[in-house]
């Protein structure tokens, strides 16, 4: 018996990672405290990885314990060999690997730790062994808080081990990285999303930045590394993390209304077996009006704050695909909303071959003309990729089928 052991597993990743390296006996096993004593005691399983809120609580029924996990003063796996149980922490594993994969430079560098949890400490340990000049932890209440943050901007690196930004309160950031002169790399140890508010905020200033999943990976593969005594090459980390992100990170459609993105949308769902959560839809359900009484009797800004409420609902979810209306780039705060956990894809068709039908915005061919020319940019902006719809719409949803899965993404 291999499994994960914690309180609440509902969103856990461990294991279908498990399962993909190899372990087909590895299972979820949830447990309140009192259950924990008795099935530590009975010594019944072969290998176990350990989470909230058990990494300190298993110690105590341990025969030996790594340096390592010491260090730290956590374990997060177990392994049972001849009956005596062991204890290691193979989340500094993951964490220096995740770093090193980012190329991320950590050797004399100074260095924020946001949280001072299990993770934290996890963290640090692992930036001592990667040679960081300077550590400082950032806390709530401490002597280093979030309220006297600016006597660390001269911070290169940013690492976020609190569970700010975590799904479902998502996009979110423990603080804004706009007064940080020297950034060079931010990590956040959260894996879902896939970019939580500080990598979003990273990303559009170019700085290198990793989320979570990689460490999620990487510290699995070292806990089968013991479980089982053998090695596992590193390329099964890009594997698994690209898949995974594959699975799990949505597809979204944007472009000029009429453009096709609910027909090319219904195709994608044929092919990949997702649910199609069509925003438009969603606003009428929300609202109890069509669209254009919304705007008849709200006008466009009630539309526009309905529409993002919508987003917000959507975007946090995972392997879905996304159809949104043509004026979703006209607010920016939409943005992170669709990217923190998909690949926004721009679909494009001559601005004449457009239907006007039952749109309130686009009633002429040359108002349809002024929206193309204002809209450009912020299209621009949005999107990942971009795909004509020039062919049929079958041949257009195959093409970007395809993109997705040959292009992993960080």
């Amino acid at each position: 018996m291999y499994a994960l052991v914690g309180r609440k597993l509902g969103h856990s990743f461990s294991q279908p990672i498990h399962n993909a390296l190899g372990n087909s006996d590895y299972s979820l096993v949830e447990l309140e405290p009192e259950e924990m004593r008795r099935f530590m005691l009975s010594r019944g399983f072969d290998g176990l990885n350990v989470t909230i809120p058990y990494k300190l609580d298993v110690i105590p029924f341990l025969d030996e314990i790594s340096d390592g996990a010491r260090e730290i003063g956590s374990v997060n796996t177990v392994v049972n060999r001849g009956g005596r149980l062991y204890g290691y922490n193979t989340d500094i594993d993951g964490f220096i690997y995740t770093v090193k994969s980012a190329g991320i430079e950590i050797t004399g560098k100074k260095v924020l730790v946001l949280g001072s949890g299990g993770t934290s400490r996890t963290a640090r340990a692992a930036l001592r062994q990667l040679g960081a000049r300077e550590i400082v932890m950032i806390s709530r209440s401490g002597d280093d808080n979030y309220g006297n943050i600016s006597r660390h901007f001269d911070a290169d690196v940013i690492v976020n081990t609190t569970p700010v930004g975590m799904y479902p309160n998502c996009p979110g950031a423990a603080l804004s990285l706009g007064g940080f002169s020297r950034l060079s790399g931010v990590v956040d140890v959260v894996y879902n999303p896939a970019r939580t508010g500080i990598l979003l905020d990273a990303e559009s200033r170019g700085i290198k930045c990793a989320g979570g999943l990689k460490m999620l990976v990487g510290q699995a593969k070292r806990a089968e590394e013991l479980f089982f005594d053998s090695a596992i090459d590193d390329r099964e980390i890009e594997r698994i993390a690209n898949k995974m992100r594959r699975d799990t990170e949505n597809i979204v459609l944007i472009g000029m209304p009429a453009v096709g993105k609910t027909t090319v949308g219904r195709h994608l769902a044929s092919l990949s077996g997702r649910e199609v959560l069509d925003t438009d839809r969603l606003i009428v359900e929300k609202s109890g009006m069509t669209i254009p009484e919304i705007f008849e009797k709200h006008g466009e800004s009630r539309f526009r704050e309905i529409e993002t409420e919508v987003l917000a609902e959507v975007g946090r979810l995972s392997g879905k695909i996304i159809t949104c209306g043509g004026g979703v780039v006209t607010q920016a705060r939409n943005y992170p909303l669709l990217h923190q956990n998909g690949v926004i894809i721009e679909l494009m068709r001559p601005v004449d071959s457009l239907s006007m039908k039952g749109r309130p915005l686009s009633k002429s061919v040359d108002a349809l003309r002024e929206m193309f020319i204002a809209r450009r940019p912020m299209y621009d902006s949005f999107r990942d990729a971009v795909f004509y719809n020039m062919v049929s719409s079958e041949e257009t949803a195959k093409n970007i089928w395809r993109y997705f899965n040959e292009n992993p993404r960080n």
